[in-house]
This record gives C-alpha cells, structure tokens and sequence, in this order.
C-alpha cells in the first residue's frame, strides 16, 4: 500500500466517521450537486466498487485490490467457470473467515461491452460515464438510482463480512447523495 493511498483511506475514514453521524435531511444534504457527486464518486472508488469496476479486464479483491485468486478475468467464463462457482448465492461457509469468498445473488463483473470502469477515472470522467447509456448498460438516471438504493450486489458493499472495510459513507448517505445528483439533472464536476 502506497502513502497515497494509505493518506487517502485516513482521510476516507475520518469522514466516513462524521458523515457516518451525519442525518440525511434536506439540511444536512445542502451541498451543490457537484459535491454531492464528489462524496458518491469517493464511494464508487473505494475498494468495494473498484474491485469489480476494475480498468482492466480482471476483478481485484481485498482493500489492497490485489489481483483475483486462480487469475480470474471476464474470459474466464467462456470456459465455463462464472463468478457464481465460488460467490455462490449463500455464503460458502463462514464469510467471515479469512479466504472465505464474498456470496450474494448474481455476482458478476458488468458485461464486457459496458465495463462501468470506476478504477482510475477522474471524477468528471466518471460523471460523465454514468450518465452516458452506451457506456452504462442502457441505464437511465432513475434506473442507476434504483441499482445503487436495491441492488443485491450494491447493498452487500455496505454488509460484507470478514475485516472488509465499509465506503466512506452510509449506504443511506450515499443514496441520498446520488439522489440529489440526480434531481439536479446531475451535473459533472469540472
């Protein structure tokens, strides 16, 4: 782990622990929508969302977004082995014993042609990927609203076990967040 990103998950954790306490009432939320935007593209770039939303074609695990075990890749499911072999539905034994994988319904990396890159992107640039249907799965604003408030996969970001760490902020923040980047037609920051 570099200083960096060490520095980063300081500063990550100590707002987690403020916006943690902090309500998600129209007061608490009076933040423009470009920061808004800011505080969810600080959670889509964290490792819970990164490791699936890698630049590459091959998830990373952990906090320290190692390179997956048995050097798994989107490929990999042409030979038959999809991600649901190991992240069964139900959790394989104690999910949290080290080793043990990561289980919810429908794990998956996104569909090869709409990767939904989050490693690595400004946040401009990843504004302006969420927004744009041909990069995002043919997702409107209120479908990606819906994704990240219900999504199985989305929701176990914020309940996953082991010594995992959680995002810098409540999945409840978040949402309210995304919410109000959306209901201001959701800009992109410069």
């Amino acid at each position: 782990m570099t200083r960096a990103h060490l520095a980063f998950l300081v500063v990550a954790t100590a707002s987690s622990l403020a916006l943690a306490a902090e309500p998600t009432t129209p007061a608490a939320l009076a933040v423009s929508p470009e920061a808004a935007f800011m505080d969810v593209a600080r959670v889509l770039q964290s490792p819970r969302c990164v490791n699936c939303h890698p630049s590459g074609d091959a998830p990373m695990q952990g906090d320290d977004q190692r390179a997956h075990a048995m050097g798994i890749t989107r490929d990999t499911e042409r030979v038959g082995l999809t991600c649901q072999t190991c992240h069964r539905e139900g959790a394989v034994g104690n999910r949290d014993q080290l080793g043990m994988p990561p289980a919810v319904k429908h794990w998956s990396l996104p569909a090869k042609e709409t990767p939904m890159v989050f490693q690595g992107r400004t946040p401009s640039a990843l504004c302006a990927q969420l927004k744009d249907t041909a990069q995002n799965g043919n997702k409107d604003l209120a479908h990606l609203l819906a994704h990240v408030t219900n999504d199985d996969l989305v929701l176990y970001g914020w309940n996953p076990g082991g010594k995992r760490t959680l995002p810098p902020l409540t999945h409840q923040l978040f949402v309210a967040r995304f919410k109000q980047w959306v209901d201001a037609e959701a800009p992109c920051p410069k």
